[in-house]
């Protein structure tokens, strides 16, 4: 293990303490371990991940991409955005289904 010294700002120092709390029962070293893990997954991915999502009012019963658990029309889910790594295959490796989240799917990532 070794000591490092660095300065966050208020900001950062408060979504570090609410991530270790909610995520790692209070760990902080493991909380900064986990997003160093997600950004470097993310800097160097061949594929498509997932960014973030948008909210989109249902015009169709659609079901939940991960749960399955079936929406009725005029709800609001989410829908991800996708991000296209350095494969040269991305383009025809992106998901083509219609991919809808629930806010109870969305908050287990």
């Amino acid at each position: 293990m070794k000591r490092l010294n660095f300065t966050l700002d208020n900001p950062t120092v408060e979504l570090l303490n609410e991530l270790s709390e909610k995520y790692y029962s209070g760990n902080k070293s493991q909380t900064v371990r986990a997003a160093l893990e997600s950004l470097a997954t993310h800097q160097g991915h061949d594929g498509w991940v997932i960014t973030g999502y948008t909210q989109v009012m249902l015009d169709h019963d659609v079901q939940c991409h991960s749960c399955g658990l079936e929406h009725p029309e005029g709800r609001m889910l989410f829908k991800p955005v996708f991000e296209r790594g350095k494969s040269p295959e991305a383009i025809l490796n992106i998901p083509d289904e219609e991919w809808i989240e629930c806010s109870k799917c969305i908050e287990k990532v």
